[in-house]
């Protein structure tokens, strides 16, 4: 897989269970911390996704991670992020986290825009749509 955007994640001690390693609930963690990062960089301040305000933000539809290696101690880790495709009001997040540029999971969600006030769907606006697209060259 080819990535273009790439962020760091800060691995806390909270996150390291009894058998010494990052627990795999914090993989979730993760990469939500690597899509908001994505969507602030790609989408700007058209997107509201932090969950202020009443306007558009994201939810997920789906989760899935699989683990190639466990994490150890660490300071931090790397996470890939790429749009592959978009729908009419979802699209699918592809990752991969690595340490030391080892992959140790990879994980794909899907986001449906979401309208705060109706608790409804919405397409993807239309400026969200050409900076994603741009970014990705979809």
């Amino acid at each position: 897989m080819s990535f273009t955007f790439e962020t760091t994640v800060d691995v806390r001690y909270t996150d390291f269970d009894t058998y010494g390693h990052v627990n795999n609930a914090v993989y979730a963690t993760f990469l939500e911390e690597a899509r908001v990062d994505y969507l602030t960089h790609v989408v700007g301040e058209h997107a509201d996704i932090t969950g202020s305000g009443e306007g558009l933000g994201i939810v997920l539809a789906t989760l899935e991670l699989d683990f190639q290696d466990s994490l150890g101690p660490s300071d931090s880790v790397t996470v890939a992020v790429r749009v592959p495709q978009l729908g009419t009001s979802s699209f699918l997040l592809e990752y991969e986290v690595r340490e030391d540029g080892a992959v140790l999971a990879t994980g794909e969600t899907t986001v449906v825009v979401f309208d705060r006030a109706s608790r409804e769907s919405r397409p993807i606006p239309d400026s969200w749509r050409e900076n994603i697209s741009e970014f990705e060259q979809l």
